[in-house]
């Protein structure tokens, strides 16, 4: 569930834009140590950012191996307002529990809960580091 944030916690200072459907885009590191980025759809439980994909997707693979990722979006609603953030995975959720996950998550961009019922699994981001800026 998606508690409020402190505001002196680097997910607070950032959590109004990933709790808005703003779409973001997430790196992670290949084996050879090259970063790859991605879109994904993002939301906040807890004091986590939660992503979703596929089972042993690529960004699945990479971050089994090494968990840090770095996230970065622009709102929707007005492209020089952004947020960065750097963490770790700490957690993939599957099951029952990934998809009331995957449901809030896809409401909140579509206003309708995730189309497939199969092959997907959450994961959830320790934010060590996060800002934004309006340009």
């Amino acid at each position: 569930m998606t508690a409020q944030t402190p505001k002196d916690t680097p997910l607070g200072k950032v959590r109004h834009l990933f709790t808005a459907p703003n779409l973001a885009h997430i790196a992670t590191l290949m084996p050879d140590g090259r970063p790859t980025t991605v879109p994904v759809w993002v939301g906040v439980e807890d004091e986590r950012l939660a992503v979703l994909t596929i089972p042993d997707s690529i960004k699945d693979r990479n971050v089994r191996r090494d968990p840090r990722v770095a996230l970065s979006l622009a709102a929707a609603d007005n492209p020089y307002l952004m947020a960065s953030v750097r963490g770790r995975v700490a957690r993939r959720v599957d099951g029952p529990e990934a998809w009331t996950i995957i449901d809030r998550i896809a409401r909140a961009y579509t206003g309708a809960p995730y189309p497939e019922r199969d092959n997907r699994i959450v994961l959830l981001i320790d934010v060590e580091v996060a800002w934004s800026a309006s340009f």
